[in-house]
């Protein structure tokens, strides 16, 4: 058992009231494990931070059903309690094109009419939604509801969505932003006839925000004040919530023993991964693999640091932040020549989106500056207005560090950056994952040994992906090691 908490729309407030739950079990010593619905990489950051434990993203598209239930299945087991914060509104995902027939038990279903594809014939649009989510792991569904421009509509809002899939079980509602006790009386009596718990109630709040920016909220590294908004989240969480209720339904069973990574190689080889304010965009399921396959994780910052770590075989730099922290970075002039040099000389590199636009000449911020980087790819990020957000379907056009030609990587992208030039032997064609649209060519594979790209990756469901990176670094740790 554990609970899912949806909204009914996006800016409801689900991670405000996720964060409110997780902030008021840890204060009482309980043991939370919490996964998020979808590609997101900043929520979890501050979920993370409240539990002290990595929270788990589950996305289908990224990965699979199959993953998403193991994925589940094997961290929530290590704690007492679970919780999988939503998507958007509750129903809101993409078409199910990849996944049709998949879980059915039989390989024609998807043209025969198997369970997957009556789920997107009732819902064609809900497939890696946190409907789609909950029913794959037959999990309770609290609903989150912004009350600040409503009363007794309520009521139609909630029996929607509880009527709307009968294999959804709604557990109960928290509504949010509420104005008064007379508010919150004309809530309650017109949910009363639909016999629906009331879980939770948070009044509207002037001191509990966080603040964000042009690709959602600022990351955890960036608020120093976090802690004491953590802590006013715990007090207001323990008075909010109807934990007779709640607790049951956030239990989970703990395994006997817990799991551990393998054991690794004697001498492993060694990964430099960016990880600071500007970069810090990365699946914990990826890091678990890099580590799982051999490799030593060296964390560092191509912000503060002097040098890239010595004795490394490879280097990653996620995504993240790099063209507000873009002054920083080009003032760090001994790293970034340390950078090019580095992989000029062989050394593999994966880049992806924020660590793509460090690898370029230059990124030329908001206010039209341009600021030098590390200069490895012919080309400047340039930032822009335009949002390019959604999931991809990526065909390899060559072989190249991570995957071999004709290879298909499902990914996602989410920048308001582009390029001032586009390579000349790109990585990918790709297109939009829910249909034919082609989305152009994209991804910088010169020199051979990068691979740089505006797509996000998710490595549950592609071993192969580490693997093969690492054994491209494990040739360069045979000639030599990087000093």
């Amino acid at each position: 058992m554990a609970l899912v908490i949806a909204g009914e729309r996006s800016g409801v407030g689900k991670t405000t009231v996720t964060l409110t739950l997780l902030a008021s079990l840890c204060r009482r010593d309980r043991l939370v494990q919490s996964f998020k619905v979808g590609p997101d990489y900043i929520d979890p950051m501050f979920h993370q931070h409240v539990t002290g434990r990595p929270c788990r993203n589950l996305d289908p598209v990224l990965t699979s059903e199959a993953y998403v239930q193991q994925c589940f299945a094997r961290h929530s087991q290590l704690s007492e309690y679970a919780l999988v914060e939503g998507v958007m509104g509750l129903f809101d995902g993409v078409k199910g094109s990849r996944e049709w027939g998949v879980g059915s038990g039989d390989e024609g279903a998807g043209e025969a009419g198997g369970e997957e594809l009556l789920i997107n014939d009732q819902c064609p649009t809900d497939f890696a939604s946190t409907a789609h989510i909950a029913r794959l792991l037959d999990l309770p569904v609290v609903l989150v509801i912004d009350c600040s421009r409503l009363s007794g509509s309520v009521a139609a809002i909630a029996h929607g969505y509880r009527s709307f899939d009968p294999r959804i079980k709604i557990a109960g509602v928290v509504l949010n932003r509420v104005g008064s006790d007379r508010h919150l009386s004309l809530l309650k009596d017109s949910l009363e006839p639909l016999q629906l718990p009331v879980l939770g109630v948070l009044r509207r709040q002037d001191n509990i925000t966080i603040p964000d920016r042009h690709l959602g909220l600022v990351p955890t590294a960036e608020l120093p004040e976090l802690n004491a908004l953590i802590n006013r989240l715990a007090d207001l969480g323990d008075t909010c919530f109807d934990w007779q209720h709640l607790l049951p339904l956030l239990k989970s069973e703990p395994l006997p023993h817990a799991s551990h990574l393998p054991h690794l190689p004697s001498s492993p080889v060694r990964i430099a991964v960016a990880r600071d304010r500007a970069f810090n965009f990365y699946y914990q399921d990826n890091l678990d693999l890099l580590q799982q396959l051999g490799a030593e994780l060296v964390f560092w910052s191509p912000l503060e640091d002097a040098a890239i770590p010595k004795d490394v075989q490879g280097m990653y730099f996620g995504g993240g932040f790099p063209e507000v922290f873009a002054q920083e970075l080009a003032e760090n002039t001994s790293v970034r020549d340390a950078v090019k040099t580095a992989i000029l000389q062989g050394m593999p590199a994966i880049a992806e989106c924020g660590g793509l636009m460090y690898l370029c000449e230059q990124i030329i911020d908001f206010e039209g500056k341009s600021w030098s980087m590390a200069g490895v790819l012919p080309t400047s990020a340039v930032m822009g207005g335009r949002l390019t957000l959604g999931y991809r379907r990526a065909v390899a056009l060559q072989d190249n560090l991570l995957v071999k030609a004709g290879t298909t990587v499902y990914g996602h992208e989410f920048h308001r950056s582009h390029l001032t030039l586009n390579p000349t032997q790109p990585l990918f064609e790709t297109s939009r994952y829910d249909c034919e649209e082609n989305m152009g060519c994209e991804g910088w594979g010169l020199p051979a040994n990068v691979h740089a790209s505006y797509v996000h990756s998710h490595w549950g469901e592609s071993r192969e992906i580490p693997q093969q990176f690492l054994q491209e670094c494990r040739k360069l740790a045979s000639i030599e090691t990087w000093k």
